[in-house]
């Protein structure tokens, strides 16, 4: 038997009734929302940990839509995407994957790390990001076209990318982009001190110290420590931990495992408290 139904996929997340917390660094809210009334696709480019995906879910609750967000990772395929058909007792059933779901439904579909996917996974969203807002779904034989609360974003982390592995000129023009950083020291500081609760002075010093962190990546530091390390690192003193077991278990045992790197990681948090 092979009948052809749809389940959706349980990628949703609804919009979110309490404001998630961001705080503008330039444009970029007024940038995105001009994008979504002219139904354009947007690609946010920034480092691990600078606020790209809490600045999703604050532009959700801005228009009020849904988000359904993809990790994206070395073995996603389209049909992770779209979707694929299953055996459901003696039926052949088809499953939307996120992408399709959100298609159908509306809302924002958010592509973390998108050229960590398969090159195949970059192809499919050609029709659907450019005006075409188009969907094809070739095991269905299907076409999809978005409805206008439909949006496409996609981010990476253009720093951390191998050559092989970035957007093609083809994918990226069919964006527009938007560029994310570290927050400057003190608005980050007071970043750190809202989302964790821990108190203004120590705040920045923490920031001070990721800071110096950062520069680490001159002596091999592949990924530095991001603003939302420097959250968790807070939240756990704010729990009680002390600086050094909060910062090495939040910040430095999750990005290094150089006996050097981690060192120098906590001479700088010794020196900066």
């Amino acid at each position: 038997m092979n009948d052809r139904h749809t389940m959706e996929a349980p990628a949703e997340t609804g919009a979110s009734a309490k404001e998630p917390y961001y705080k503008p660094a330039g444009r970029e809210i007024e940038i995105f929302e001009a994008a979504y009334r002219s139904k354009m696709a947007v690609l946010l480019k920034g480092p691990t940990g600078c606020g790209k995906t809490r600045f999703v879910a604050h532009m959700a609750w801005r228009l009020g839509l849904p988000v359904h967000t993809v990790a994206c990772h070395d073995d996603l395929t389209s049909s992770d995407l779209v979707g694929r058909y299953l055996i459901k007792g003696r039926e052949t059933v088809w499953v939307d994957g996120p992408l399709t779901a959100a298609v159908r439904r509306g809302g924002i579909c958010y592509l973390d790390e998108v050229v960590e996917a398969r090159k195949d996974t970059t192809v499919i969203l050609h029709p659907l990001s450019d005006d075409r807002r188009l969907l094809s779904i070739e095991k269905t034989g299907e076409e999809i076209n978005a409805p206008g609360d439909f949006m496409l974003v996609i981010s990476y982390n253009p720093g951390y990318q191998h050559i092989l592995k970035d957007l093609k000129p083809s994918t990226r023009q069919r964006f527009i982009s938007l560029d994310f950083d570290y927050p400057p020291e003190e608005m980050e500081a007071e970043i750190v001190a809202m989302e964790s609760g821990l108190d203004a002075d120590a705040s920045v010093r923490l920031v001070r110290a990721g800071r110096r962190m950062r520069k680490l990546v001159d002596s091999g530091l592949e990924s530095p420590p991001g603003t939302r390390l420097l959250v968790h690192a807070a939240a756990l003193m704010k729990e009680g931990l002390d600086l050094k077991e909060a910062c090495e278990a939040a910040i430095v045992r999750p990005i290094t495992d150089d006996a050097e790197l981690h060192k120098a990681m906590v001479d700088i948090l010794e020196a900066s408290f």
